[in-house]
């Protein structure tokens, strides 16, 4: 007979992203960061070839991403406007924890890149569902930054790797609030005979 968890369905179902911009402190301990990362290190993964890799930026690591990131976009756009510049001035210490996921995906004669992209896409979704089952809100980000090849080394993404987005974690400073989700007859479908 199956075993059914009612309390985890239920959690699925009503799971939610909170926007990182809502978020403050406080943030997971060393501890249960640690424990998130092992949580979402167990993904589906052909051939066990673990083509991803999380980075957490310490807190004063942060800071100095702050500074980069706005420099970055300061040489992108000259003219970028003070409210976004002040954005940039804060993009990795608005909440308490942010960890990238890393795609290191590589050719192999039996896994295609494909699923090997589609487990660092897992990996992250894991790392959002790991947090919230420790009780903390989380978004999965990508942003500018994530493409920027010339921020790609102070981001710690290596040659060869891409970035699959930031994992934001922290507590909400706003109640939870649902957004509109596809019909199930939108995205859901029967083949037969």
């Amino acid at each position: 007979m199956r075993e059914a968890f009612p309390e985890v369905l239920e959690f699925m179902r009503t799971r939610r992203s909170v926007p990182a911009k809502t978020m403050t402190g406080p943030g997971p301990s060393d501890a249960e960061v640690e424990a998130m990362v092992a949580i979402a290190s167990r993904v589906p993964d052909h051939g066990k070839l673990a083509p991803w890799r999380f980075i957490r930026y310490a807190p004063d690591y942060c800071v100095k991403l702050n500074g980069i990131c706005l420099a970055r976009a300061l040489e992108r756009d000259p003219a970028l406007p003070a409210d976004l510049q002040a954005f940039e001035a804060n993009r990795f210490t608005k909440v308490p924890v942010v960890i990238a996921i890393v795609s290191r995906a590589q050719p192999h004669p039996k896994i295609p890149e494909w699923e090997q992209l589609l487990s660092a896409g897992a990996a992250a979704y894991g790392l959002l569902i790991a947090a919230n089952a420790h009780g903390y809100d989380a978004q999965w980000l990508t942003e500018w930054v994530a493409y920027d090849d010339t921020l790609a080394p102070a981001l710690g993404v290596k040659p060869g790797e891409k970035l699959a987005g930031f994992v934001y974690i922290g507590t909400r400073t706003m109640p939870k609030t649902d957004r509109d989700r596809p019909g199930l007859g939108d995205v859901y479908s029967v083949m037969e005979g």
